[in-house]
Parts: C-alpha cells; structure tokens; sequence
C-alpha cells in the first residue's frame, strides 16, 4: 500500500490536468446530451492523442477474504495505471457515483479519481476531483 497522504506526484498531478483538458476539449467539441460511451471514446482519443497510455472498461479486482473475483466493476478510463476517470452523461449526479469512485481508488490503491458529468451546459460545473 502506497501512503495516501502524500503529497500526488508531479505525473498524476499532470494527469489530472490532462484529464481535465481533454474533457474541455470534448465537451467544446460535442457538447452534452450524447451517450457516455461517445465521451468515453473521444477522452480516451484525446489523452492518447496528448502522449498517455489509456485502458478503457477496465475490470476491478475485488479481494475479500481467500476469494478474489473481478465481475462487476469496471472503471470507465484508467490513465498511466495511475488515474481514474469515471464519466457520465445524465442529468444529476448520484451521491452514490461519489462513493463508488472513492471505493474504486481504494481497490485500485490509486490516489487520484475524476467523475466528469458530461450532461451540463459548461463541463467545469460536471467535474469532480476525489483524492484516496
């Protein structure tokens, strides 16, 4: 386990920029009330585009106990094997996305997480940044 109360390293900290842009870019570009998995292909183009190694609908491990499965949660964007990105096009954000993305970093053991509602009329006002 990496300690979580340090400070980010400078490349998840230029992630999380690289994120943000490339939501910018996206939502400029298209605008909301498309279907998620249009922004998710446009992100993931986009921050490749910007030099990243991005992994789409990608499976979380999840270890209880001696039993270790990976059905059932997957994360939308995972830059660099370092940041999360978890995207949404709807219209309000469910308090439970919030705790999902938390719980996500945690079986990841990340430190860095972005939920981005795409579905807003500036992007700035969808995107949330949660730190493990």
């Amino acid at each position: 386990m990496s300690n979580h109360y340090e400070k980010l390293t400078e490349k998840e900290e230029a992630i999380g920029k690289a994120i943000v842009n490339a939501a910018f870019k996206v939502h400029k570009a298209l605008g909301p009330g498309l279907l998620e998995k249009v922004y998710e292909v446009c992100m993931e183009y986009e921050l490749k585009k910007a030099g990243y190694k991005v992994k789409r609908q990608v499976n979380i491990p999840i270890v209880y106990d001696e039993l270790t499965f990976d059905e059932g949660l997957r994360l939308d964007l995972l830059v660099e094997d370092l940041v999360i990105a978890e995207l949404k096009a709807i219209e309000k954000v469910n308090p439970v996305w919030e705790a999902q993305i938390i719980s996500h970093l945690k079986l990841m053991d990340l430190r860095l997480g972005y939920l981005i509602n795409f579905n807003v009329p500036l992007v700035k006002q969808g995107i949330r940044r949660f730190r493990n």
